[in-house]
């Protein structure tokens, strides 16, 4: 992935862990929980507490973890991926609290019901995590799979949003 050279950063303590959030002048660029599976470089990223994407995005994750918050609404700055990957990210949004899909139903919303694969792989790269919820998809037989800030996060996120009842998309 590729940031903005303006981007900013600072670090938020979620009840899952650590989270690093950063953000640019177009919208929050990432949210990562600190040591997750392509969480990119960001000791150059001057820290900015202060920002005010920054600023709404720690307020509404904490509404979130709290119960208090389905839906986010927050500008996002998710230009750094290829357009195969934003398409995805975009589709990520599109799928309600509590509810799941498949990575084969992603693929197929798509138009590429062959890109399994890459639609996974770019599951997988999401750099805004939890509000883009790349942890709402599930493998073809139902299982937790492939969530970069580890199954027991992906767990605990599908539990707080009540999705043991999920309906499949």
């Amino acid at each position: 992935m590729r940031f903005d050279n303006a981007i900013v950063q600072t670090r938020w303590t979620s009840p899952l862990g650590p989270m690093v959030l950063a953000a640019t002048a177009r919208g929050l660029a990432g949210a990562w929980f600190e040591g997750q599976r392509h969480e990119p470089d960001h000791s150059a990223w001057p820290a900015a507490p202060d920002h005010p994407t920054l600023r709404a995005a720690a307020a509404q994750l904490a509404e979130y973890f709290a119960g208090q918050r389905q839906h986010f609404d927050l500008p996002l700055d998710m230009s750094g991926g290829t357009a195969f990957q934003q398409a995805v990210w975009r589709a990520l949004t599109q799928i309600a609290p509590g509810s799941t899909t498949r990575y084969g139903a992603l693929a197929a919303q798509l138009g590429q019901p062959t890109a399994v694969r890459a639609v996974g792989a770019a599951v997988g790269r999401n750099p805004v995590s939890v509000i883009v919820p790349c942890h709402r998809v599930l493998g073809a037989d139902g299982s937790l799979t492939g969530y970069a800030g580890g199954l027991p996060r992906k767990q605990a996120l599908l539990d707080l949003e009540g999705a043991a009842s999920a309906r499949l998309l």
